[in-house]
Parts: structure tokens; sequence; C-alpha cells
């Protein structure tokens, strides 16, 4: 039971992280049906940026307490990151809007490229250390334990989901954001201007990206310039197992995705009499993927469309 309850912990914290990126994916494909493959990097960006403000702070105010320290790591990255994405998104995809799906899909991957190149120039080729701010202390949950940074991701996640929620649902933004998803063209007529709910779409998922990024960093404790591609990949695969333009698929399916993984790497040796190890982890994601692709291919809570951000 100990195990399990650990399982399920670092499943709640690796959910939460796929489901941040995971709206990203999926708010940009609600408003232009594109799928943004540079968005994983972004996450890399805000991860890289974060570690550079956290090493500055090190040396300038070495007394300020942990978490004001990784607080002020996130919003620093935030506007690096919209930065980097809204770039991306005049250079790159604002002149593919009506092209054939294929030139924007050729393009993100190309994109991606770009960007970890330019990070492996400024950060470096080797992974970069990042510092402990948090104590570390563990919290004790009956047999099991989690961070104070593990809490402290929780938290933020959530904030940021809930927050996300309330824009898309309560303000003046968020029903233009779903008015341009469901027609973009009668929303255009009512006087919605697309091209400002496109460039607060790619900066809203990118501020989401860039908490992923440093969090991710900080519980790993590590960042470098490559590692946007797997989460990046995996967050899609949320996005799409959740229900793809659908935000609230978006969050479950990161969680689900988190679990199961999670779940995975702790008793894949046990499923297997020892054949597997938790470094095979990834195939029961992709495999639960398969499944739920194949079984219902509008993903668990589908595609709600006037919903979609």
């Amino acid at each position: 039971m100990d195990t399990f309850i650990q399982q399920i912990i670092n499943g709640l914290v690796l959910g939460s992280m796929y489901a941040l990126v995971a709206l990203g994916y999926t708010m940009v494909y609600g408003v232009l049906n594109l799928i943004n493959f540079a968005h994983g990097d972004v996450l890399m960006v805000g991860a890289m940026a974060g570690l550079s403000i956290i090493k500055v702070l090190q040396v300038v105010a070495p007394d300020l307490p942990g978490i004001i320290k990784l607080i002020i790591a996130i919003l620093g990255a935030i506007p690096v990151c919209i930065a980097v994405n809204l770039l991306i998104e005049r250079v790159a995809y604002r002149r593919l809007r009506n092209a054939p799906r294929l030139a924007p899909l050729i393009t993100a991957i190309g994109v991606s490229i770009l960007v970890q190149t330019f990070a492996m120039m400024i950060w470096g080729r080797s992974p970069i250390s990042f510092p402990s701010v948090m104590s570390f202390i563990p919290v004790q949950i009956g047999g099991a334990v989690i961070s104070q940074t593990q809490i402290v991701l929780l938290i933020l996640a959530t904030l940021a989901m809930v927050g996300l929620v309330l824009l898309v649902e309560k303000t003046k933004m968020g029903r233009a954001m779903r008015a341009t998803a469901e027609n973009p063209r009668v929303a255009g007529l009512m006087g919605v201007d697309s091209n400002k709910v496109i460039v607060a779409t790619f900066a809203i998922g990118a501020a989401l990206a860039a908490i992923a990024g440093v969090m991710w960093a900080a519980n790993y404790s590590s960042a470098q310039f490559a590692m946007g591609f797997v989460p990046g990949l995996k967050a899609f695969s949320a996005a799409v197992l959740g229900g793809i333009g659908n935000i609230y698929g978006a969050m479950v399916g990161g969680i689900v995705l988190g679990l199961i993984e999670s779940l995975g790497a702790g008793y894949i040796g046990d499923l297997t009499g020892g054949v597997l190890g938790s470094h095979y982890q990834d195939i029961f994601a992709f495999v639960v993927l398969i499944i739920v692709l194949t079984l219902r291919p509008s993903g668990i809570m589908g595609e709600r469309v006037a919903d979609r951000a």
C-alpha cells in the first residue's frame, strides 16, 4: 500500500506537468486546428531561463527563501517563453494559416530544431544541474513521502489550471476564444479580432509551459537543451488522450497519463516477472493511448467544440 500511495503521488506530480503543457497544445488546436510541435521546446526555454535566474539569485540574494526564488524564476521565465512563442507564431505560423495542413506540421518540426539549436548555443550542450532551493526535508503521507518542491508544483499547477478555466469561462477574452474556436468566420463578423485571440492563445500556452518547465527542472534537478522533446510528445499524447481541443480533456488526459506512467514504473517489474524494468515505463502511456484512441477516437472527454480555447 505504501508503494501504491507513493506512485499515486508521483503520478499526480508528473501528470500535473503534462497537463500544463497539454493545455498549450489543445488551446492552439482549438483556435487554429494546428499542432504546435515546438511547444515542448517552449517548456525547455522556460526551464533554462528559470535556471539562469535561480543562479543569479543564488549570487545576488542568497538569503532569500527558496520558495521566493522559485516564484521569481517562474515569473522571469514566463515573459521569455511568451516572447519565444509569439515569435514562433509570427514568423512560422501566421502566413500558413490557410495552407495545407502538412505545411504547418513540417514548419513546426523545423522550428523545434531551431529552438533547440539556439538553446544549445546559449546554454551549452551538456546537462546543467538545477540548484536546490527548497528544503530536502520531505513531508510524510502515510508510508509515502512528497518533497516540498513537489508540493509547490502541485499547488502552482492547480492554481494555473483553475485560473485558465476562469479566464476561458468568465472573461471577455475567454468568450472571444470560444467563439473563434467554434466558428472563426462568424466570430470575425461579430467583431472578434482573430489575430488578438491567436496571440493571446499562444501567450497563455507559453506561460503555462514556463511554469511546467521551471518546475520540471526543479523536480528532476537538471535541465538541458533537448529536454523538451519527450515531455512535449507525452503532453501532446495527453491532449489527444483527453480530447484534443478540449481544455478539460487536456487536464484529465495529463493527470491520467501521469498516473499510468507512474504506476507502470512501480509495478512493471512484478507484472512482467522481472523481464522489464522501470525504465520501460513509457510503453504503458503509449499502449493506453493506442487502446483509448482505438475504442474512442475523440478521446476520454471528446472534443467539445463550444468550449475549445
